[in-house]
């Protein structure tokens, strides 16, 4: 069901979500939180896919506040969408234009679950300082994607200017199985005999490198260095340099990783691209503090050296 409400105040749509909802017409499952996406006209429908998958596991009110020209009349149409058209959620569309083009926590207060934790997500556009902005300030967690921006490494560097406690980027998240698999291979082999690290990689991946600021704060005394590769994938592999003989975790295509261990025959570990929504999803299921990821971005990105090296022979 898609309700279109146009030239509307946000009292009007909380009038109306209680009256749809007293009708039958809203499904009275428990929300556990409000997820607020600021977007651009051409970032809805992957916002709304992403936010709709991500739903299925945390039943929440989507509100996507779609920022439209400044210079327009200004004016805010609505539309809300439940039952088929939402999957476990309620989705509600503002599109705003005019003095409105920017969401403020005054526009959207209204619409708020109350005492649920509020969760803003920019699919692009990564905001200066996140938890400076109007709905940043209401949020218990911010969440970014600085890969989808033009310069993915400066708005990394913006990130980490800036960073408070509740903020992550989904190209922090993307990294969750390269982890945890790197993880076991440390605990398996140990750091005694590790002479270096290398990550292969897309340079100006934002992912490729938070995996080697990860590596080198996990390991300060072991040289970390990130290698160019040419594959499409943001991370291509890690090689583990190692006395008793190198360790290497390589995706070279596909969802299925190589693991090279001294030697034993090549292993194949499930390792899948992961998609916005999956990763979505992740950072859902927490709303506590990343700390881990605020020291990476703080601390571990100036430790790394992030200029490309040749591969070691």
């Amino acid at each position: 069901m898609i309700v279109e409400m146009p030239d509307t105040l946000t009292s009007a749509i909380a009038k109306k979500l209680v009256l749809l909802r007293r009708n039958g017409d809203l499904v009275a499952t428990a929300r556990v939180l409000t997820l607020l996406i600021p977007c651009a006209p051409a970032d809805v429908e992957v916002a709304m896919t992403a936010a709709q998958d991500a739903a299925r596991e945390h039943p929440c009110r989507v509100i996507l506040a779609v920022q439209g020209p400044a210079d327009a009349p200004t004016r805010m149409d609505a539309e809300i969408r439940a039952g088929g058209d939402a999957g476990t959620s309620e989705i509600i569309v503002l599109r705003l234009q005019g003095e409105l083009a920017e969401p403020t926590e005054s526009l959207i207060s209204a619409l708020l679950l109350p005492d649920d934790p509020v969760v803003t997500w920019w699919p692009s556009g990564v905001p200066e300082r996140p938890a400076s902005t109007d709905l940043g300030r209401i949020s218990q967690r911010r969440i970014t994607d600085s890969a989808a921006e033009a310069d993915p490494l400066a708005a990394l560097e913006r990130l980490a200017g800036s960073w408070t406690p509740g903020d992550t980027d989904l190209a922090w998240t993307r990294l969750t199985l390269w982890r945890t698999q790197l993880t076991s291979i440390v605990d398996q082999y140990g750091v005694r005999s590790l002479t270096g690290v290398e990550v292969s990689g897309t340079v100006d991946s934002p992912s490729t490198a938070l995996l080697a600021a990860w590596l080198q704060d996990c390991l300060p005394q072991v040289p970390v260095r990130l290698i160019e590769s040419g594959s499409d994938a943001p991370v291509g592999g890690v090689r583990f340099l190692r006395r008793g003989g190198d360790v290497e975790l390589s995706r070279p295509h596909g969802d299925v990783a190589d693991l090279y261990l001294p030697g034993q025959k090549v292993q194949y570990v499930s390792l899948p691209v992961r998609t916005v929504s999956a990763c979505l999803a992740e950072e859902l299921r927490r709303l506590d503090d990343d700390v881990v990821f605020g020291r990476v971005l703080t601390e571990g990105l100036r430790k790394c050296d992030l200029s490309p090296a040749q591969p070691t022979a």
